[in-house]
């Protein structure tokens, strides 16, 4: 009998800097989902790979001398031991770079071509490098800047070929609000009202400014553009229209696609309509998570807050890292990294939680009877509750893996883990083992814990497979008593297990020492990442970088009215992500400003502070909101940061 197939794919990530734990999160997630998958019987498909062209990676390897191939190579040779080093059981790795995938690309964008969907035309519009996307007018942030990284875009005006995207609206409107394609759904409305309701405009697929891409191949003049070269991996990774492997008919359409927010958009309209043009089915699933912050702030290269995998890892073990990003970041929403939430998470879950249930139970069974329990048994009506606990924490963990909800599966599983630890307190052990003649009963207890440890641990071992099988030795289970077929069922153990005393599974840490020690070498990377950035990584473009805007007199900016306000009150817009409406003290009766900067503060960090108001803006209506000015704030690596004042300065004053 043939086994089912299931296929998970990450993005392929883009190799322009070295690999760090805000690259793990998908791929770790998605490398425990295909464990799961695999234990239950599945013949699994798991890719993952690197999206390797564009202007961004052809300006890099330039600035550092070498050719793109050689700056990539380098740079995916550190993801390929990263995710070795991570425990990573991908199937297959694809780089765009692979001949059958290239392959892939031309044949799809001469098909488009010959169906009529993709035709020649001029582009003129905004582009961002480090997106690597362009943008309408319509579309840009309220400072005319890219809606997605706020930074300044660039004028782009070149030949190019066109995707007729707009033909698909509807289509992929019902494929967002009426189907479970979106992880999790709520997401739909923000695409729908962003995107589509507006008006999908014809999509720029071609670039002849740069050289570093995929030709078109009937007009070498132009290479394809990063979405249709980079979406299309899913598909030619199967071998679809290439020589290359023979599994599209097998896995396609793919089970989940699993990519982070910032990307979302890509493969929840692009990608759905390239495969409607194609005439071939949508992918079930696309399940989106947030973004791993560190202390709040998304990770980022320039302020040196990355966190090095490698060097958790050695610290920790991969098991304990791999545990606590997926613990922490529920489906949709942001996680936070911290060094303390980390070693809390570890020392709490895993040392005094599981650890300690596994090490306490083989100590008692090597205590009281030698390490192998006797078959004689005696149950009691508190051990049904027990096992049902146990038993129920299966079908939870199967229902919430076929959710893609990650999170919630370590929850049920840890509730099965803390339910074990109060029927230790329940039955007390020790206490029976002081009387011969609760042998019995103390062997049932014992037996009961064992094999409870033997279904929460086959289970965490999709989690955590490094850690697991030194548990199965531990407790005397073979690999076929983790058979998932088995863990619905109480009592596969022999009768007359042994069980093994082995290491400590999850050192507890000494939190203070620990954290101490971590911050100090998070301190030392945010100094060398200062000093060793360049001028563009740094925000602080050189000189001959900066294009200044046409000159203006001393007049001209006599015309710019700058006050100092207050913020007395701030919240949202509704149906904007991005938008906060202020009330302000402007020294002049009050006034109400509207502000894109929601991305970035939550209104309760915006009240109180003072701010530098353009007092004589022309009125504007935003989101059917009007605002009456405009607060100034700097465009950063990270994103927008309001210039604050000092509180001292009187609200109204003048700034010159």
């Amino acid at each position: 009998m043939s086994k089912k197939p299931f296929y998970i794919t990450t993005p392929i990530y883009y190799p322009s800097g070295n690999p760090h734990i805000g690259h793990c999160y998908t791929t770790v997630a998605c490398d425990s989902i295909a464990r799961f998958k695999r234990m239950q019987g599945y013949d699994v498909m798991f890719l993952t790979g690197t999206d390797e062209h564009g202007l961004k990676i052809e300006q890099k390897a330039t600035a550092k001398g070498v050719t793109p191939k050689e700056f990539v190579d380098e740079i995916v040779s550190e993801f390929k031991k990263l995710w070795g080093f991570m425990n990573i059981s991908y199937d297959r790795f694809i780089r765009t770079t692979d001949d059958y995938h290239v392959e892939t690309v031309q044949k799809i964008f001469k098909a488009l071509y010959d169906k009529g969907y993709i035709y020649k035309g001029e582009y003129s519009g905004k582009y961002c490098t480090p997106c690597e996307s362009f943008w309408t007018d319509s579309q840009l942030d309220e400072k005319g800047c890219c809606p997605e990284c706020h930074r300044p875009v660039t004028l782009a005006k070149e030949e190019s070929y066109f995707f007729k995207i707009s033909t698909f609206a509807d289509r992929i409107e019902k494929l967002l609000t009426e189907t479970d394609y979106l992880r999790p759904k709520n997401r739909a409305n923000e695409l729908v009202n962003n995107f589509i309701k507006p008006g999908l405009e014809d999509l720029c697929v071609s670039r002849t400014s740069f050289k570093w891409g995929i030709p078109v191949s009937f007009d070498d003049k132009h290479v394809v553009y990063v979405w249709i070269d980079a979406l299309s991996n899913y598909i030619s990774a199967l071998g679809y229209i290439n020589g290359k492997y023979d599994d599209f008919e097998k896995f396609w359409p793919a089970d989940v696609h699993m990519v982070a927010k910032d990307i979302m958009r890509f493969h929840a309209i692009i990608w759905p309509a390239i495969l409607m043009a194609l005439d071939l089915p949508m992918p079930k699933h696309l399940a989106v998570h947030g973004w791993i912050t560190f202390n709040g702030e998304k990770m980022s290269k320039s302020l040196g807050n990355v966190v090095d995998p490698f060097v958790l890892g050695q610290r920790y073990g991969c098991d304990a890292i791999r545990y606590h990003i997926l613990r922490e970041m529920a489906l949709g929403a942001d996680s936070s990294f911290s060094n303390e939430i980390m070693i809390n998470r570890i020392n709490s879950d895993l040392a005094n939680g599981f650890g300690n249930l596994v090490s306490r139970t083989v100590a008692m069974a090597d205590k009281y009877f030698g390490g192998t329990l006797p078959t004689e048994r005696e149950a009691a009506d508190i051990d049904e509750d027990f096992k049902s606990v146990i038993l129920d924490a299966v079908s939870k963990v199967e229902e919430h893996m076929d959710e893609t909800r990650i999170k919630q599966a370590l929850e049920t599983i840890f509730a099965a883990v803390d339910r074990a630890n109060k029927y230790i307190d329940e039955t007390e052990p020790w206490v029976l083992g002081r009387d011969e003649s609760k042998r019995a009963r103390l062997a049932a207890v014992l037996y009961n814990l064992l094999d409870g440890i033997r279904i929460i641990s086959a289970l965490l071992s999709c989690f955590m497979p490094e850690t697991m099988p030194k548990v199965w030795e531990q407790i005397g289970a073979s690999e076929a008593d983790i058979a998932y077929e088995k863990l619905s069922v109480f009592g596969v153990l022999p009768e007359n297990v042994t069980v093994h005393k082995g290491e400590i599974l999850f050192p507890r840490i000494d939190v203070v020492k620990e954290i101490e020690e971590l911050n100090n070498i998070i301190k030392k990377n945010m100094e060398a990442a200062q000093a060793n950035l360049s001028a563009e990584e740094k925000g602080e473009a050189s000189a001959e970088e900066i294009e200044l805007a046409p000159e203006i007199s001393i007049d001209d900016f006599a015309k710019v009215e700058l006050r100092c306000a207050k913020i007395l009150s701030a919240e949202k817009v509704k149906k904007s992500d991005k938008l906060l409406c202020l009330q302000l003290d402007d020294g002049m009766g009050g006034r109400q400003v509207v502000s894109g900067i929601a991305q970035y503060y939550t209104p309760e960090e915006l009240v109180g502070k003072k701010i530098q108001l353009v007092a004589n803006l022309k009125p504007v209506k935003l989101r059917g909101v009007e605002s009456f000015g405009m607060i100034t704030a700097a465009d950063t690596p990270d994103g927008v940061k309001v210039l604050f004042l000092d509180d001292s300065i009187p609200a109204g004053s003048k700034i010159r």
